[in-house]
């Protein structure tokens, strides 16, 4: 059994691969809750709907968010009559977040995506980390900020000071699911707002002490892939770097993936994590996320 760690963009890409050489059944994905919120009225859980459309192919790949080749008519029709959105949601990625908000009347956040799961014919398994509302503040030179005021109003532009989370359980079966797992893969999400929020959940990481735990650093050359991670990182007093990822990783960490760029550092890493393994970490095509799904297996 394979249990993934989760944000929304990366790892995504990562599952993708998995998911092309494993049965799908033999897949746990555990996914960030935190920059969950209501939008236009309706629930937005934004990195585990991107989990979904990929597990049923059915993501916009151009944006790693979203359904693709869907229309934004209700998005648009928003914004001239006054209300525009934070948020560039679809019609039919507006779909699933309506039955989402209206399943949440009767069923915990856990229950709505396993409905939501089958319904999408997926067979490997989706969790969110909690049930509870959860979010994340981003604290700046200008002030706290809600994180999606951060990325979106803001262009992810202020000097960051601080992040802080809120104190929330885990779902019911995110820790059973961890420790029943042969290997759990800390994919490459942003550390800091997708997968800190995990291991701050009260016995992730002893779970994660009773299994075999490979990382995959989103830092490439000293750069986050994608997404403002070099800020947070320097916030909290992490190097932007693989070994910066390792710091974040180590008190479990069995095995770390770099990327080739970061070859020099193996050594460095190599000190405070057993198994350093240097690939390809940049997935650009199905060959290189199925190749990069095969170096995250490979157990010495």
């Amino acid at each position: 059994m394979i249990t993934i760690l989760s944000g929304g963009t990366g790892t995504p890409k990562l599952i993708q691969g998995l998911k092309n050489i494993v049965d799908a059944e033999d897949i746990n994905i555990i996914v960030n809750t935190v920059e969950n919120d209501y939008f236009s009225g309706v629930y937005v859980s934004a990195d585990i709907d991107t989990v979904l459309y990929t597990l049923s192919d059915i993501i916009n790949e151009d944006l790693w968010y979203g359904i693709k080749d869907d229309t934004f008519i209700t998005n648009e029709r928003l914004g001239e009559i006054g209300s525009p959105e934070l948020l560039r949601i679809g019609d039919k990625d507006r779909s699933t977040k309506i039955q989402k908000t209206l399943l949440l009347k009767d069923y915990s956040l856990t229950e709505a995506v396993d409905i939501q799961r089958k319904g999408l014919n997926i067979k490997s398994k989706v969790y969110p980390m909690s049930d509870e509302d959860s979010e994340i503040k981003i604290l700046t030179d200008k002030g706290e900020m809600e994180f999606h005021d951060f990325l979106i109003k803001e262009q992810m532009k202020p000097e960051v000071l601080d992040v802080i989370y809120s104190n929330v359980k885990p779902a019911p079966e995110i820790i059973n699911t961890i420790q029943n797992s042969d290997i759990v893969i800390i994919g490459p999400s942003n550390p800091i707002t997708s997968i800190l929020p995990i291991l701050k959940l009260d016995g992730v990481i002893d779970a994660l002490k009773s299994t075999y735990v490979v990382g995959v650093s989103p830092i490439v050359g000293g750069s986050a892939v994608s997404g403002p991670a070099n800020k947070f990182m320097n916030a909290l007093g992490y190097e932007t770097s693989s070994y910066g990822i390792a710091s974040i990783y180590k008190s479990f960490l069995n095995k770390m993936v770099i990327d080739l760029k970061d070859e020099n550092l193996k050594s460095e890493i190599g000190k405070i994590i057993p198994e350093v393994t240097v690939t390809n970490t940049i997935m650009k095509t199905m060959e290189d996320k199925k190749n990069l799904a095969k170096n995250c297996l490979k157990k010495i």
